[in-house]
Parts: C-alpha cells; structure tokens; sequence
C-alpha cells in the first residue's frame, strides 16, 4: 500500500497525518515550518511513510511553498491541491471538526480517494522564469493600486500636503515604468514567453499587460486539462442554484485566483466592443434576458477558453473561426 501524507500548513508551523492498515491515523503536530521542520518531517517520513509516498497539501498562498519544493526535492511526489476539492470532500464526509490535527488527518483521507480513483496529479516547482514574472505583475498591480490610493487623497487633499502627494505619485509612476519595462525585457528575453504573448495579444481585448498577466498567474496554460479547467482556476465557471423546483440565478462560482478574476473584467469590457466571437456571444445572452453583470462574467470566461485555444493550436486568433464554433 502506497502511503499518501496529508500535510495542512500555515504561517509558522505544519502538521502532518497519514492512514494507517488499521484505519487508524498517525500524527506529528506543529513541526516549525522551516529547514529544521523540514529535517523532522523527512525523519518522520522515512520511518512511516517511505521513499514511494505521495505527500498532499492545500494551496495557502506563499506558505507552502517552500516544503512542497523541499519535499520535491527531497525525490517525494507531491500534490497540492485547491483548497475548495479539499472543503468539497469533508462534506461527503461530514466533517464537523476544524482542528489543524484533523485538516491534515482530512487532507490525508483527500488525498487517498484521489489517488484511489488515479486523480491525484504531481506537481512540481514552477519555472524561475514563471515565478520572476508573476512577481512583476503583482507588483505592477499593488504599484497601481498605490497610485489609485494617492490620486483619491489629492482629490480632497488640504493645499498644505498636495506637494507631497504629487512627489509620492511622481516616484509611483516611475517605478510603474521601470516594472513595466522589466516584465517587457523579461518576455522579450525568454523564447517561450514571448512566443505566448503574440499568441496572446491577437486577441482583440488583450494587450500586453493582460498578456503579461495571463502568463504570470497560469504559467504555462497547457499544463491545465481543458479551457474548462483555465475558466475554473480564474474562478468564473457557472455556478448552477438548483434544488426542486428551484431556478436560481447563475452566479460564477468565486473559487479560484481572485487576482486573476478581478483583472480580467476590463479586458472583457474591451473584448465585447472589438472582439466579434464576444460581441455575438453578447448578443446571445442579451436576447435570453442575461443581465449585464453575468454577459460580461460569460466574456471572461471566453476570453479565457480564446487564449487557451491559441496557445494549444499555437496559431493567433481567427474571428471567423471563433464565429464558426
């Protein structure tokens, strides 16, 4: 029996669980989530877990991040998983419970019916060059955000503190320019990027910005199964409210890469004035009733399915084609 280690992480520590012949678990809580917790866990696995082990842990963020590269390195298979597979599985199981001792005991339980049914997929540390470039974009994101900030205190800002809000904004604009000039020089510089980014930028509604974005937050997005899949991690796949007789509205279902979701709107805004697939798909929804909040959800959406189309056939966007499908 393959042993497969469920591992719930948090800022400073983590704990550990794996499912035993008995049915039983084993446990280790609050290993330090660092070079010396990482040297305890690799103990603890040698002796009950082995070298063929698969090792499961949720996405937090930046978190882990450093064990899962450890672990990886370490020669284990690892899976990290969303968060949301993980909060879907403990309902089927009727998890009452919240403990860190019983999230790792249920991220363990998770772990052994995806692999039970051949789902569990290995990961493995992103690219430095993926991961140079989705720090960029972040950056330019929170440098925008700062910017937005300053702007909206000079609107109602006293006389006596205006100077020092238009020198913040002026060193702002200038790191905005120096950071877009680096993720520019960083695609430019790497064949692969640059060659997804033309693809990319056909595709009436993307610039290079939302280009740069895409390539960032996805990495390589031919590492997803489907555009399903691409519309899933963004978080702006339908969410059916159905139960009886029940028709509820149809939300998107929010479980995914927020950053990603927020950031695409006004390229969708964009796409539904110059992109003939989104305007006809507009036009469609528009005469089933849809309001203009799930027409421009719809448009993220296929905007998303477009790009993972052009990267996967490697040709730019054909309009006449998209209007075809």
């Amino acid at each position: 029996m393959i042993a497969v280690v469920g591992i719930d992480v948090a800022k400073h520590t983590f704990d550990i669980a794996t499912l035993q012949a008995n049915g039983k678990y084993r446990t280790r809580s609050k290993l330090a989530n660092n070079l010396d917790g990482f040297a305890q866990l690799g103990e603890w696995l040698e002796k009950h877990a082995g070298p063929e082990a698969w090792i499961v842990m949720e996405a937090t963020g930046i978190y882990h991040a450093a064990l899962a590269t450890w672990l990886f390195e370490q020669g284990y298979r690892v899976s990290v998983v969303n968060p949301a597979q993980t909060a879907a599985y403990a309902k089927t199981q009727l998890s009452r419970g919240k403990t860190d001792r019983t999230d790792a005991k249920l991220i363990a339980g998770f772990g052994q019916h995806q692999l039970d049914k051949g789902r569990l997929r290995p990961w493995q540390p992103e690219p430095p060059a993926q991961k140079r470039l989705r720090a960029l974009v972040r950056r330019l994101a929170d440098l925008r955000e700062m910017e937005q900030m300053e702007r909206n205190r000079l609107e109602s800002a006293d006389a006596n503190v205006q100077d020092s809000i238009h020198t913040v904004l002026r060193h702002i604009e200038e790191e905005i320019r120096r950071t877009l000039k680096a993720i520019e020089d960083h695609i430019d510089s790497d064949p692969d990027l640059r060659q997804r980014k033309e693809l990319l930028v056909s595709i009436q509604g993307f610039g290079e910005q939302t280009a740069a974005l895409l390539l960032g937050e996805l990495g390589d997005p031919l590492e997803f199964r489907s555009a399903k899949a691409v519309a899933a991690f963004a978080g702006v796949t339908p969410r059916p409210d159905q139960s009886g007789e029940h028709r509820g509205p149809t939300p998107i279902s929010r479980i995914g890469s927020g950053f990603l979701r927020s950031r695409l709107y006004m390229p969708a805004l964009v796409a539904l004035r110059h992109n003939p697939a989104i305007k006809a798909l507009a036009e469609r929804l528009r005469s089933r009733g849809k309001s203009g909040k799930q027409i421009i959800c719809a448009a993220m959406r296929k905007l998303l399915h477009i790009a993972y189309g052009v990267l996967k056939s490697g040709r730019p966007f054909d309009p006449e084609l998209a209007l075809a499908r």
